[in-house]
């Protein structure tokens, strides 16, 4: 049996036997070298079944005592079912309420839900501030000037070396810098294709991923999804001779917040590049992982270029300031052209200035505290619905990122339940949004990134008796 497989065979069944009631809340777990010795396996192996666990909240370690079961009743929460899109490429979609939920943003007195950023409470403000002004200094101009076309040449050397964390080999002079992840997908978008054809992507989606499609003239193919695994490899096989280029976000998808097994990761990147479909892979969210490794990307299993791999600290350390970044691979003259039209330069302070914050450590010390404020915020996200949403609500179990998808009965209008919580001064992304089918109108997402009061405890418990009676 191959060591992926076992691995997460393993974590399956004890995860089975945890959601069953077999293993109790607060119960001991086999340890580390129990587990090797039962099963024949390494000591690294049996770590990394309690690391998918621990990643999962099933369990929790305990200095000098082992692993336990989590005490938390929501695991018997089930899951979303898996999508099943329409295998018709679309290209309209629900403009008007997508609008109306963004033009929420930076209200103060709504409690945001709907905007899927970490909040400033949980970012290191005051260090980036000095950051900024340690780059006026260094800078010759202080800032004032254009960059060179292809960014700052710090950031480009940090975020090539970091590419080693998710095994890939990028060096300086592959990456583009760009103002935001969403910049660096509409050019990948403008350079490879042309109004009429058609882009594969992952349901649910990204709202802006799904704008910036229509406002190029695309047809969107979107491909059935599962809730733990990401794209159906078949679906998507199936697909193939309609697609022009593929989008996905393999790493906690900020709707379902799965990531991709690694053997998936790599069948696609070959599938598609055996098929000349390039692959643009949105790792925004990579860095956000719940478990004690970060994630491999597409792109670590790209041989000829054929993945152009976006990122930025938009998610993660500093919405507002616009710094993001491209790997095109085998695009790159291309983009560069494109961004020389559209932008001319990258934000040479801010750029610099995050260049640095990643060259010092500063962003690894972040991320870390980060990572651990947003797992803790879906369990107790997780315990509230259990507790105040209606019977049969199901609610993704996300790796890592922002996002906590909830799916409740068919009957519940989420667009609906958007306009009622409102009137409560609370703020969701109905499900409608996040597809051009009609689908996911009973679904919603929720952000994780809100500091966990008691406050939005209630919000959550307001929430939850709205549903109810919408559903009736």
């Amino acid at each position: 049996m191959k060591k992926e497989f076992l691995y997460a065979t393993l974590a399956g069944n004890l995860a089975d036997k945890i959601k069953s009631g077999v293993l109790k809340p607060g119960e001991r777990v086999p340890s580390v070298r129990m587990l090797s010795t039962e099963h024949g396996i390494s000591i690294n192996t049996a770590k990394r079944v309690f690391l998918e666990l621990e990643a999962r909240s099933l369990i929790e370690a305990k200095p000098q005592s082992g692993y336990f079961v989590s005490p938390q009743h929501y695991l018997k929460l089930p899951l979303p079912l898996a999508s099943r899109p329409a295998p018709v490429a679309k290209s309209t979609g629900p403009d008007e309420l997508i609008n109306e939920v963004y033009s929420n943003m930076g209200r103060k007195d709504l409690t945001l839900f709907s905007i899927g950023i970490p909040s400033g409470h949980l970012l290191p403000q005051a260090k980036l501030k000095k950051e900024v002004v340690l780059a006026t200094r260094s800078l010759k101009d202080g800032g004032t000037g254009f960059e060179p076309l292809q960014g700052n040449a710090t950031l480009r050397r940090m975020v090539a070396a970091r590419s080693l964390a998710w095994k890939g080999q990028l060096k300086e002079n592959d990456v583009i810098t760009t103002s935001g992840c969403m910049n660096a997908l509409a050019l990948c978008l403008m350079a490879l294709t042309r109004p009429g054809d058609t882009l594969a992507l992952e349901s649910p989606c990204y709202p802006g991923i799904l704008q910036i499609a229509m406002g190029l003239g695309l047809k969107v193919l979107e491909v059935a999804t599962h809730p733990v695994t990401g794209i159906s490899i078949e679906a998507l096989r199936k697909l193939l001779p309609k697609i022009t280029v593929c989008l996905l976000v393999p790493n906690f998808n900020t709707a379902l917040g799965y990531c991709m097994p690694d053997d998936n990761k790599k069948e696609v990147t070959r599938l598609l590049a055996r098929h000349g479909i390039p692959l643009i892979e949105d790792d925004t969210y990579g860095d956000l992982h719940f478990s004690a490794e970060r994630p491999g990307c597409c792109k670590s299993y790209d041989t000829d270029g054929n993945v152009l791999w976006c990122g930025s600290v938009s998610k993660t350390l500093a919405p507002g300031y616009r710094v993001g970044w491209v790997a095109p691979g085998k695009y790159k003259e291309q983009l560069l052209k494109l961004k020389l039209v559209h932008t001319i330069s990258s934000t040479a302070l801010v750029h610099e200035a995050v260049g640095n914050f990643l060259l010092t450590g500063g962003y690894d010390k972040h991320l870390r505290q980060l990572r651990q404020t947003l797992q803790e915020n879906y369990r107790q996200y997780a315990a509230a619905i259990a507790d105040y949403f209606p019977a049969g609500t199901k609610i993704s179990q996300p790796r890592g990122g922002l996002a906590l998808w909830v799916e409740l009965s068919k009957q519940t209008d989420t667009t609906e339940l958007y306009h009622d919580a409102l009137k409560q001064h609370i703020s969701i992304a109905p499900g409608r949004m996040f597809t051009l089918q009609n689908q996911f109108q009973n679904c919603l997402r929720l952000c994780l990134g809100l500091p966990w009061t008691e406050e939005l405890r209630f919000k959550i418990k307001q929430l939850g008796g709205l549903a109810k009676m919408i559903a009736g």
